[in-house]
């Protein structure tokens, strides 16, 4: 390790500043729309072309170099033994609080990467999937710490991206629904062996835990982590719960419909409760200690914009 440039504490990490970062792929301009960036933005994102140009174009430049590497390996090392075996998917893991917008960037990461020819077959799966079902979680008694890492089935989980690594042709998840905020029963969804695999969730860049021989993470080629000051994230989180007011919420058959018509006051009090007694303490103890384990964190501002890229050190 060496010393960071701003600090005297040793980091594994180069820091590369926004502007350094955008240089990166300074002739390469957005492949996206504005139409399509409007489809791939989330509730209270400020994602825009010049967000895309200056931030995701070189960072999808970087996982195309890093996946083609993995896929140049594969070959050697199957030259090596002999081997006529296929390359496996590359699998990215995509971290960060709720709110934080890491959906946004798994989905535009998804989007950008299918635009490489070498790459043409990308999946995106959440590990919403893979939360117990509510009357599981009842049963358990951690009703109240959905989204805690005792809260996922970690098991199927692992079973699930350790036969997308190991070449499997067909395999199935579990669907979420954030509507019925529970595990649709009999629903499934199908990744059949795709270029790479993206995995989005809180907890995915966690270590083993008690008992564990091998944790989510080790199986993944990159990781990402997608950070912001605590009080930045709890100001979108505030702000994503009022507009869900006007659209999530409002439908009937919304779990959280009975907050539609709360007052501005009323709806800030309900979603501070819900950070401050779930969302704010599952950040402090699970997932923030995770990104020192990234491989590349995006720092973002209060406007969602990127300030800085730190790159883990080969």
């Amino acid at each position: 390790m060496t010393m960071s440039a701003n600090s005297s504490v040793p980091t594994p990490f180069y820091e590369i500043p926004r502007e350094r970062w955008s240089h990166l792929a300074s002739s390469m301009a957005s492949p996206l729309t504005e139409t399509e960036i409007d489809r791939i933005r989330g509730l209270g994102d400020a994602l825009d072309i010049d967000e895309v140009s200056s931030i995701y174009v070189p960072l999808t430049r970087l996982l195309s170099m890093y996946a083609k590497a993995a896929r140049e390996t594969h070959t050697m090392t199957s030259e090596f033994l002999g081997s006529t075996h296929t390359h496996t998917p590359f699998v990215i893991g995509v971290a960060g609080s709720v709110a934080v917008g890491k959906s946004t960037v798994s989905r535009l990461l998804r989007e950008l990467l299918s635009r490489d020819p070498e790459t043409p077959s990308i999946a995106l799966v959440t590990t919403d999937g893979f939360l117990y079902p509510n009357a599981e979680l009842e049963r358990r008694g951690i009703a109240d710490r959905k989204g805690f890492p005792e809260s996922y089935d970690r098991g199927a989980l692992l079973r699930f991206v350790t036969d997308i690594k190991s070449g499997v042709d067909v395999v199935t998840a579990p669907v979420y629904s954030h509507q019925s905020y529970d595990i649709v029963a009999d629903e499934l969804e199908t990744v059949r062996r795709p270029d790479i695999l993206i995995i989005e969730g809180l907890n995915v860049l966690q270590p083993p835990t008690t008992g564990q021989d091998l944790a989510l993470s080790d199986l993944f080629d990159f990781g990402i982590y997608v950070d912001a000051d605590t009080s930045a994230i709890r100001h979108w989180y505030v702000e994503r719960f009022l507009q869900l007011r006007q659209s999530a919420f409002a439908r009937e058959d919304s779990y959280f419909h009975r907050f539609a018509s709360l007052s501005d006051a009323e709806a800030t009090d309900i979603a501070l409760g819900f950070w401050n007694t779930v969302n704010e303490p599952n950040l402090v103890d699970n997932i923030a200690p995770t990104r020192s384990r990234a491989t590349l964190i995006l720092h973002k501002e209060k406007d969602h914009t990127v300030s800085s890229v730190s790159l883990r050190k080969v």
